[in-house]
């Protein structure tokens, strides 16, 4: 029924709202195929999907003799572009994540000027979304590496820091566990014991993510096997001289040419680096879901 809805929307929907639309879709598609294959989106795709964006939106502008579709194209990317600047500069996402978002923004836009805000109920949906992709992907790299994940566990719930993060929490746990049993308030109550319970499963949680990114989203490979965006999980230092590092947020082409150079000259072995979960299909899952739900929230409710 809903996928009935969705088709006669469609077919019922103007131009300039199946064109844009039409055209996330597909470069989404591609670029969760290339994401899962290798484990980066090509620039083309990503400044590919800006370019058209811009580009259809003052097209319909002219067409239309309206300037709502450009000034809404402008206010998407603008939105988009400060939202993956944060979470691109704070280490959640690749540079390939924010561009798709940023390309994603251009193409549909914000219109402030009526009430379509699909991209704000698809972001609702991509952190949803996202959150549950996550934490699939992690429970697939805990059973594919099962051996090498317990080992980090047990390393990270025993180490020095950790031992004590746990004696401040068990301090924390009887101390809001006392105050909800002296507590009358029923409601008042619960949401202690449940704030209690919460810090519990996060702290635990947070050591099982540091073991899943220890055991098996870090490995060495080459400066030939680098690719433009890798994370350098540790620092590479010459002669004291620091030459990249987890700070660069994603290698540049230079410096791979540089450690390239290096490592002819037998000065740079192996590097480190982190591969992160292929996060741009979670994007294609949310926008699907937009299309025929809406905002999840709100449908859940």
């Amino acid at each position: 029924m809903v996928i009935d809805n969705l088709i006669h929307q469609i077919i019922d929907a103007p131009l300039n709202i199946i064109i844009p639309y039409a055209i996330a879709f597909l470069v989404l598609l591609i670029a969760s195929y290339t994401d899962l294959k290798t484990r980066e989106v090509p620039d083309w795709v990503n400044f590919g999907l800006i370019g058209i964006g811009f580009g259809v939106n003052l097209l319909f502008s002219i067409i239309f003799f309206k300037i709502n579709f450009i000034i809404a194209s402008v206010v998407g990317f603008a939105v988009f572009f400060a939202l993956a600047w944060i979470m691109f500069y704070t280490g959640q996402w690749g540079g390939g994540d924010s561009k798709i978002l940023m390309g994603l923004g251009a193409v549909i836009g914000i219109d402030i000027f009526s009430n379509n805000f699909f991209l704000v109920h698809f972001l609702i949906n991509a952190l949803l979304v996202g959150a549950l992709y996550g934490i699939l992907w992690s429970i697939f790299y805990i059973f594919k590496n099962k051996k090498k994940f317990s080992r980090n566990f047990k390393k990270s719930i025993n180490s020095k820091k950790t031992k004590l993060a746990k004696k401040f929490l068990l301090v924390l746990f009887i101390i809001l566990v006392l105050l909800a049993i002296l507590v009358p308030d029923k409601f008042v109550r619960l949401m202690i014991l449940y704030l209690a319970l919460i810090s519990i499963i996060t702290f635990y949680l947070w050591v099982a993510i540091k073991a899943v990114e220890n055991a098996c989203m870090l490995k060495y490979v080459t400066p030939k096997q680098l690719t433009e965006g890798d994370w350098i999980a540790k620092d590479v230092k010459i002669n004291g001289k620091y030459i990249t590092g987890p700070k660069d947020l994603g290698i540049e082409k230079k410096k791979i040419n540089k450690l390239t150079a290096l490592y002819k000259k037998g000065k740079v072995k192996k590097i480190l680096i982190k591969e992160g979960i292929p996060f741009v299909p979670s994007f294609f899952i949310a926008y699907i879901v937009t299309l025929i739900y809406g905002n999840l929230v709100f449908f859940m409710l």
